[in-house]
């Protein structure tokens, strides 16, 4: 298969939520007495491996929509072709969706405006938008990166729509930034979270600059296993995805010690394998793992197609 930083990205996702698939909702113990080695299947979800969740799925819906350029309503209409006609869905079903992101996607089936349709109460603050929002990145050529940010909180603001899941979003989006370009993940944190630190000392955002303390510290990769939390609140997901790539020296270390975190462990393993396919390339991740993903012709074809209309090649 060819290798582009766009597939590196795409599978590098879709590998880190299929080895999760099997054990999410496992608790860490549960992780240390049988961990992750490997794909496996028929867990959780009783499906097949190499089977990928909606953090997957809606990640390609985004890229398919992003081949034809960005407009939120078109990427309104992906979503909701996943989520009732199981489009980009592995085997034609929706079988993972999170309460958030499927009352969401049900206000933008009824012609909520896309900005408008995530929540924005506190507690609307789980993975769902940092999950699928890597594609974005892939625009850090052509836009300037305050243009690009916006788009990344605008796409979070489809399904979630509060500050707290924009700037996770768009933290993520920035640190991959500099994965892109070439710099080690230490590099790319610290000079990731600077750049958008101007962005998130502004109204609405300032407000939850404390919330992201441990983030924009910089030492994210200091703290013990124990102080890594591995729920589906967004925070916990950027927090343990930038822990484990930066505490693991190759993709298969990276997703295997995110997924063997316990808990959310798809969106874990998919948010974590999104930063590691970009820096350590589609090579480095396992083969027999890729061989083993539902509909990978598919996926490379995607890569290829958003590639050409990203002019990447």
């Amino acid at each position: 298969m060819k290798s582009s930083p766009v597939l590196s990205g795409l599978m590098g996702v879709c590998v880190g939520d299929a080895l999760g698939v099997p054990v999410e909702f496992h608790s860490r113990s549960q992780c240390r007495l049988h961990p992750v080695k490997g794909m496996s299947g028929y867990g959780t979800y009783n499906q097949p491996p190499g089977t990928w969740s909606d953090d997957s799925s809606l990640t390609f819906c985004l890229a398919h929509s992003l081949c034809d350029g960005y407009d939120l309503n078109a990427i309104a209409r992906s979503f909701c072709e996943w989520r009732y006609e199981a489009a980009w869905a592995p085997y034609g079903e929706v079988f993972d969706i999170g309460g958030t992101t499927r009352m969401a996607i049900h206000r933008l089936k009824r012609g909520v405006p896309p900005v408008e349709a995530g929540g924005t109460d506190d507690n609307s603050n789980g993975n769902g938008s940092l999950m699928r929002i890597l594609p974005l990145v892939y625009y850090y050529r052509t836009l300037p990166f305050s243009e690009l940010i916006g788009r990344v909180h605008d796409c979070s603001c489809l399904t979630h729509g509060h500050p707290r899941s924009q700037m996770a979003c768009g933290i993520y989006i920035s640190i991959a930034i500099g994965l892109l370009r070439g710099l080690d993940p230490k590099t790319a944190y610290i000079q990731g979270v600077e750049a958008v630190k101007p962005i998130y000392s502004k109204p609405p955002f300032e407000a939850e600059l404390k919330t992201f303390e441990r983030v924009f510290g910089g030492q994210i990769e200091t703290l013990p296993e124990k102080a890594i939390a591995s729920s589906g609140y967004v925070l916990h997901t950027l927090e343990a995805s930038l822990w484990c790539l930066l505490t693991t020296d190759s993709y298969a270390e990276a997703v295997l010690k995110a997924v063997n975190l316990g808990g959310d462990t798809d969106t874990t393993g998919a948010v974590t394998g999104g930063l590691a396919g970009i820096y350590y390339g589609f090579e480095a991740i396992p083969s027999e793992w890729v061989e083993a993903i539902a509909r990978r012709s598919v996926i490379v074809a995607l890569a290829e197609r958003l590639e050409a209309a990203l002019e990447l090649s």
